[in-house]
């Protein structure tokens, strides 16, 4: 059971050596990485590689850890009492199962993607550590333990917004994903769009790196956002001559899939102004 990317997914070397380490670990992958790196993609990818289910946790910033384990629903047995319905007699009709839960109970292997987990509270990977440790759970409204059939290959992204408790980076593997250099992302370019022209690819990618490296961008675009540039740039049938630039255009055409805030696109303003002698 190695990864080795998929067809669809371009891995450099050392991302499945994290990817094979931590299912031989048996241990959680910590994927960290700008955003639009492919870090979500990563885990059904795996699963698609490995020929896996996978079950996902979309986390936000008012996910609970206890949410992906269970909720009991006191309100509506409550109500159920007052109405005398008897499935208040059986507790378990009340209690609604989380991702954890589904992913310790499924019949087979599966992939569990926790995504983003940076953006719940600093509490949220601590209350998770014994659970996904030991691969089990006590249910206090029944009584019974939940525990693992399968031991689910754990795949956990961040975005790196808030810093992660030593105690839970101590119990995963770690990889980050460095933003790929041209080669890698012409082969990615090559995945996704496999017809396109040689030389718009090169023209492309060379003035997108220049607008990452751009001294003072706020934000710098990602590789998903240059994959949707592209795909502008061939229904729009352009040209490589059609990108170029002058000095009196600064702007990269199309440049609303590549700069997303009015700074960026400030700044590019006044280069083009600067490029005319601020005539």
């Amino acid at each position: 059971m190695k990864f080795k990317g998929t067809k669809d997914y371009v891995s450099t070397e050392d991302l499945a050596v994290a990817v094979n380490a931590a299912i031989a670990l048996e241990r959680p992958l910590i994927v960290k990485g700008e955003p639009g790196t492919g870090k979500t993609e990563l885990a059904r990818q795996v699963a698609i590689a490995l020929d896996l289910p996978i079950i996902e946790w979309n986390i936000k910033s008012t996910t609970k850890a206890q949410q992906g384990l269970y909720e009991y629903d006191a309100v509506s047995r409550l109500r159920d009492s007052q109405l005398g319905d008897a499935r208040v007699q059986d507790v378990s009709n009340y209690i609604k199962k989380g991702k954890l839960w589904q992913a310790f109970s499924a019949d087979q292997r599966l992939v569990l993607l926790i995504d983003e987990i940076d953006k719940a509270d600093i509490e949220f990977p601590n209350d998770l550590l014994q659970e996904l440790d030991q691969m089990q759970f006590h249910v206090y409204e029944t009584g019974e333990t939940v525990q693992a059939k399968h031991r689910p290959i754990v795949i956990i992204t961040s975005n790196n917004e808030k810093e992660l408790p030593d105690a839970f980076l101590r119990r995963c593997f770690f990889h980050y994903i460095r933003f790929p250099d041209t080669q890698t992302l012409k082969q990615i370019v090559d995945v996704h769009f496999p017809k396109i022209k040689s030389d718009l690819v090169a023209e492309a990618l060379t003035q997108f790196f220049e607008i990452r490296e751009t001294p003072g961008l706020k934000k710098k675009p990602s590789t998903s956002e240059v994959l949707d540039w592209l795909k502008l740039l061939l229904v729009e049938d352009l040209s490589a001559s059609d990108l170029r630039r002058d000095g009196k255009d600064a702007l990269p055409k199309l440049h609303g899939a590549l700069l997303k805030n009015e700074q960026d696109v400030h700044l590019f303003e006044r280069l083009a102004f600067l490029a005319r002698g601020g005539r």
